[in-house]
């Protein structure tokens, strides 16, 4: 049984696991930082804790009523796309912000894993998410053709590789 109080430290946890992934954000002057972060996973929080609570106060044994707490979760995951899709732009031949959405993404799964009260896979997945935002950065530029940490759209390709001349 899931008390209020139960769902407040849920509720806090998931936003000081957002503002962890959050922060590296911030430090590296990306659009969404440490308050959409935070934000996220704390707002996947509750409405996981929102779905829980009134399953234990509603959906009793014996009642011809029956709720699903994962049903919310699910149209979190459809949801949060939404968000993501704001963080990425594309402008010429490069697509800007994919890190960022991945990590709004990211943050309403921690959130909703911290709502749900699996506090150690919340945890170990911010560590990932960290671990994967900060040691992955020198091998990413190594790899690209470019420097900035952008990623090239090879579509536009063609049109320099098209021959002059009339058709």
């Amino acid at each position: 049984m899931v008390s209020e109080t139960d769902a407040l430290v849920r509720i806090l946890v998931a936003a000081a696991l957002g503002a962890v992934l959050g922060f590296e954000r911030e430090l590296r002057d990306k659009p969404a930082g440490l308050r959409t972060h935070m934000l996220v996973a704390e707002g996947a929080a509750l409405f996981m804790v929102g779905s829980i609570l009134p399953t234990q106060e509603f959906g009793h044994s014996g009642d011809s009523v029956s709720i699903d707490t994962t049903r919310i979760a699910s149209t979190i995951v459809a949801g949060i796309g939404f968000l993501g899709g704001g963080a990425i732009l594309q402008t010429k031949d490069r697509v800007k912000g994919i890190t960022t959405a991945a990590g709004i993404w990211v943050a309403a799964a921690i959130g909703l894993l911290a709502g749900a009260g699996f506090f150690v896979v919340a945890i170990g997945g911010t560590v990932i998410a960290l671990l994967t935002l900060l040691l992955l950065v020198l091998p990413e530029r190594w790899l690209s053709a470019s420097d900035t940490g952008q990623y090239h759209i090879s579509h536009n390709d063609r049109k320099r590789n098209r021959p002059e001349g009339p058709d």
